[in-house]
């Protein structure tokens, strides 16, 4: 009875013209103020497919998959395919194709309410005679008022396996005039430079690329490409001495499966440099979530607000080298184990304190049972010939007293054959049951902790020290923050490098949760809700970041990003580490607004300048880098910006600095 007389109502509805889109309908003359999924058109003609907004427009050439953006002020090409931007396994046999083997190509539009573009679907692959069982699927679309275009990557592999695949790909480089990578803490590199350049790894959160994104400078215009499925991502990279440079994304397997989506957002600025694309990848982790304010970090935390205008003092209790290590010296046997009391220790701190440092954050290393990257997970007690737990009770205690706030070098990656709790099945191993093994460091032998583990003993040897009453005021879990995640494939504990980020994030959680500041080694993007310090942020040298030159030309990357978001402390002498060899670090801390690092018998200029960079600290902590510019066309007399209106202009040749307005 009900649909009978809905069917009469609605015919009678459709007769009198009042129901829109229907046969018969007339429309109403509200009808141009209804709201629209889209404004952009989608056209194409033979091999090309055309996507215009009103800023942006794109042509995809389906017989190659060339993209070409044209913007208001540029033009943005990119490479065509070619083999080897995929590679794939098949039978055991690992083969690089091209997105172009599919013999299967259907191109359509696509929309979803918000993006509008086109998808491309890729099939029919072969290895040989083999058929592969891989389907891909590309999306390329605009999306919002600023009309970015966000590339996708779908794969469903069976048998068949995607491992990696470049896309989309690299910007032709003859239109570049530089390239800006977060490499380290940034560098500007121009096209034709001069000499070689290549990242210490590629995978994201790694030095190679602490954040997820890269940029290019074009005349007056510039672009952005962000990485925004990082986890599992990074780029490739190529310049060879003279250039061009060539960079773009790389996207890899997640235990061996595609598993998921893969998506980077191109961004088009009409008028921007390197500062302006750091500005909106800014505003990308603001919207995102990835960005967490100091301010914020000190009302969860308060005891986070007394690093505000606080020195880092870096001490040490034991080194001990094992003699497989690579640093044991044979010939030296006093250079393989030096040690002092933690009374000692505590000693010096008063009388740092007496030359009138009231307020200072100290990190402790070498301070487990066999001393500095010896015997990790399994440190504990304290170094018995330096006092023991009475000892390090007792200097924790000093520091209290003393107004400054104790913190531990701790580590839960590297995992020594001789710790107590060593087991082969609890390491990380790759697909083929290997496990990582060398002797690198102090301690010895050693391979790699399965991340999933970690938490636990983080939960066992803090809970052990604070139980014992120590004062532990903060800690630092080495590496977390510098290696790019771990995979491991064992099948008691598989870890993806997804689920490895988590595990660490809980280890770095649990630091917080018994009120103690969280700091780790160096700031990757992804650790930066969880850190409130890390021991250096400085720039990419040639050919590591203990010494030699820079890499490109410097640039604060990561600080226009992360200034008031995270504490930085920074050395201070000429060609110190992560300095570039002819520079005084006491500049760059000057223009990057860093925490200073602070010796226990510092002489008079060292007590000047960390004084003056206290004070300015407590000024900027919380302030926003706002800009960095260029004064000369040496680049070496530089300025740096703040929210506040502070202006620091450094002239690296000379040594000379200047802060306006001046602190007192």
């Amino acid at each position: 009875m009900k649909l009978t007389l809905f069917s009469g109502l609605l015919s009678a509805a459709v007769c009198a013209g009042f129901v829109t889109g229907l046969p018969g309908a007339q429309p109403s003359a509200d009808d141009e103020d209804r709201p629209v999924t889209s404004a952009i058109g989608v056209t194409h003609q033979a091999d090309f497919w055309q996507v215009q907004g009103q800023r942006h427009q794109f042509e995809l050439n389906a017989s190659n998959l060339q993209l070409r953006v044209k913007t208001r002020v540029a033009n943005w090409s990119m490479r065509p395919c070619q083999t080897g931007d995929m590679q794939v396994r098949h039978a055991g046999i690992t083969h690089g194709l091209s997105l172009l083997d599919a013999s299967r190509r259907q191109i359509s539009r696509y929309e979803n309410g918000f993006q509008t573009g086109v998808k491309v679907e890729l099939g029919g692959y072969r290895a040989g005679t083999n058929e592969l069982d891989l389907t891909i699927q590309l999306r390329l679309c605009l999306e919002g008022p600023e009309e970015e275009l966000v590339a996708t990557l779908l794969a469903t592999d069976g048998m068949t396996r995607l491992l990696r695949c470049h896309w989309p790909l690299p910007v032709e480089p003859h239109s570049i005039s530089n390239t800006v990578v977060p490499y380290m803490q940034g560098m500007l590199l121009p096209r034709d430079w001069p000499e070689k350049v290549w990242l210490y790894d590629t995978l994201c959160y790694g030095r190679g690329l602490y954040q997820p994104w890269w940029g290019h400078e074009q005349g007056i215009s510039a672009m952005l490409v962000i990485l925004e499925t990082p986890n599992d991502g990074g780029c490739h990279f190529a310049h060879s001495a003279g250039g061009p440079t060539q960079i773009g994304p790389q996207w890899v397997s997640s235990l061996d499966r595609w598993a998921y989506p893969r998506t980077a957002r191109l961004c088009f600025l009409d008028r921007g440099n390197y500062v302006d694309l750091a500005k909106r990848y800014r505003r990308y982790c603001v919207t995102t979530g990835r960005w967490v304010s100091l301010q914020e970090k000190i009302a969860r935390n308060p005891l986070v607000g007394r690093l505000i205008g606080a020195p880092v003092v870096h001490t040490s209790i034991l080194y001990h080298i094992q003699p497989e290590s690579s640093y044991y010296q044979k010939d030296n046997p006093a250079h393989n184990h030096q040690w002092v009391s933690f009374a000692e220790r505590a000693d010096q701190l008063r009388a740092l304190a007496a030359q009138g440092i009231t307020n200072a954050y100290v990190h402790l290393d070498g301070w487990g049972f066999r001393g500095y990257d010896n015997l990790h997970p399994d440190v504990l007690p304290p170094c018995p010939e330096a006092g023991g737990w009475a000892g390090m009770r007792q200097f924790a205690e000093k520091c209290d007293q003393l107004g400054f706030l104790f913190a531990i070098h701790d580590q839960y990656r590297d995992f020594y054959l001789d710790a107590a709790s060593y087991q082969e099945r609890h390491t990380i191993t790759d697909e083929q049951g290997h496990r990582p093994l060398h002797s690198t460091w102090y301690g010895g032998k050693q391979s790699v902790l399965c991340p999933s583990l970690a938490p636990g003993h983080v939960r066992k040897n803090h809970g052990a020290l604070l139980a014992q009453g120590i004062k532990l005021r903060g800690a630092y879990l080495d590496v977390f923050s510098v290696v790019p995640p771990d995979e491991c494939w064992q099948t008691e504990h598989p870890v993806t490098r997804t689920d490895c980020l988590q595990y660490r994030g809980e280890c770095l959680n649990y630091v917080r949760s018994y009120g103690g500041i969280v700091s780790s080694e160096e700031p990757s993007e992804w650790s930066i809700p969880y850190l409130d310090l890390v021991h250096h942020g400085p720039y990419a040298l040639n050919p590591n970041p203990g010494k030699g030159p820079a890499f490109g030309i410097p640039v604060p990357l990561f600080n226009l990003v992360f200034h008031d978001a995270l504490f930085i402390p920074w050395s201070l002498d000429r060609g110190a580490w992560g300095i570039p060899e002819k520079d005084l670090g006491f500049l760059h801390a000057l223009m990057n607004g860093g925490m200073p690092y602070l010796s226990l018998a510092p002489s008079d200029e060292e007590l000047k300048r960390v004084r003056i960079l206290c004070r300015l600290h407590q000024r900027l902590a919380l302030t926003e880098m706002v800009s960095h510019s260029f004064l000369d066309a040496s680049r070496r007399r530089q300025r740096t910006t703040f929210a506040d209106g502070t202006r620091i202009t450094v002239d690296l040749d000379k040594d000379q600095w200047d802060i306006r307005p001046t602190i007192d």
